[in-house]
C-alpha cells in the first residue's frame, strides 16, 4: 500500500497520507519517491486547482518512523554518509515535493502532526486544524534535530521567537495555540474539518488556474528573493496574464456585473 493516496474531485484533489495503523509514519523506503510521483501527477494535471494533505485515521502524521529509528532501517539505517543520503533522498523529497507543489495546498490536520509531520503540514500555503490536531518539533525529544528543513521554514511562519520555543522546549500545543501564534489559520470540529477545507479550495479553484500558480510561484520566490528581482519576475509574468482569455473574462464580468467562468485559457 502506497504512503499516499490522491481522490480526485473535479478540479481539486485530496491527498491522503495513508499508513493509518503507524499514525501516518514516514521515512520508510520509497516514501520520497511516492509522494514525489503524487506531486508531479497533480502539477502536470491543468485540470487540478487546488489540493488538500490529510492524513487517514486519527492522526496527521507521527512523523518520522521511530521504530525503523530504533531498527536503524529505511532512511535512518547504516553508517553517517549513508543516514544523510536516506535524508537527500527519502525525507527530503517528501517535504520538497510538497513545498514546491505547483498548485495552492492546503493542509486539514485531522489529529496529532508531530516532528516530522509536523514540517510536512507547515510544505502547505494554508493550514486548518481540527480542535483534536495537535502540534509539535519534538527533534530534541529523541537527541535529533530537524533534518527536514524545518529550523528554516518554522521562524519564517511563526517568528524565530516561538519557533525557538517550540524547537528547544519540545512543546506540543493544541489546535487553539497553534491558531493563536499563526502555525494554522483556522480551527473547525473534527467532523467539519473536511467540509471546511473542501469549502476553501473550491474558492481557491474558482480563480484563474494560470495566474494561480503564478501567484503560489512568486510567493515561494518572495521568501528568499530579493524584492527588485521579485519585481522583475511580477512584470515579466504579469506581461504574460495580460495576454490571456482569462484575464479578458474577469474584465468582462466585472464590467457586465457577473461570476467570471475561467477556463485556463
Amino acid at each position: 500500500m502506497s504512503v499516499i493516496k490522491l481522490e480526485k474531485q473535479g478540479p481539486i484533489v485530496i491527498m491522503t497520507l495513508n499508513r493509518p495503523d503507524a499514525m501516518n509514519a514516514l521515512g520508510q523506503d520509497g516514501d520520497g519517491k511516492a509522494i514525489a510521483a503524487a506531486c508531479a501527477e497533480i502539477t502536470a494535471d491543468p485540470e487540478i486547482r487546488c489540493a488538500i494533505l490529510t492524513g487517514a485515521g486519527r492522526a496527521f502524521s507521527a512523523g518520522g518512523d521511530v521504530k525503523a529509528m530504533q531498527n536503524k532501517t529505511g532512511a535512518f539505517g547504516g553508517k553517517p554518509h549513508d543516514i544523510r543520503e536516506g535524508y537527500r533522498r527519502n525525507i527530503h523529497v517528501i517535504v520538497r515535493s510538497l513545498y514546491n507543489l505547483e498548485v495552492p495546498l492546503i493542509s486539514a490536520i485531522n489529529g496529532p502532526a508531530i516532528g516530522l509531520g509536523c514540517d510536512v503540514a507547515c510544505m502547505a500555503d494554508i493550514r486548518i486544524a481540527s480542535e483534536k490536531a495537535k502540534m509539535g518539533v519534538t527533534f530534541l525529544k529523541l537527541g535529533l534535530i530537524p533534518g527536514d528543513g524545518g529550523a528554516w521554514l518554522l521562524p519564517r511562519l511563526i517568528g524565530s521567537s516561538r519557533a525557538a520555543q517550540l524547537l528547544f522546549t519540545g512543546d506540543v500545543i493544541d489546535a487553539q495555540t497553534a491558531c493563536d501564534w499563526g502555525l494554522v489559520s483556522q480551527v473547525v470540529p473534527p467532523e467539519q474539518l473536511m467540509e471546511e477545507a473542501m469549502t476553501l479550495a473550491k474558492r481557491i479553484a474558482g480563480q484563474p488556474p494560470q495566474a494561480l500558480r503564478l501567484a503560489k510561484t512568486l510567493m515561494r520566490q518572495g521568501a528568499t528573493t530579493s524584492y527588485d528581482t521579485i519585481m522583475e519576475m511580477s512584470a515579466a509574468a504579469q506581461a504574460l496574464m495580460h495576454e490571456t482569455d482569462d484575464h479578458m473574462e474577469g474584465v468582462n464580468a466585472i464590467l457586465e456585473k457577473r461570476t467570471p467562468e475561467f477556463k485556463g485559457e
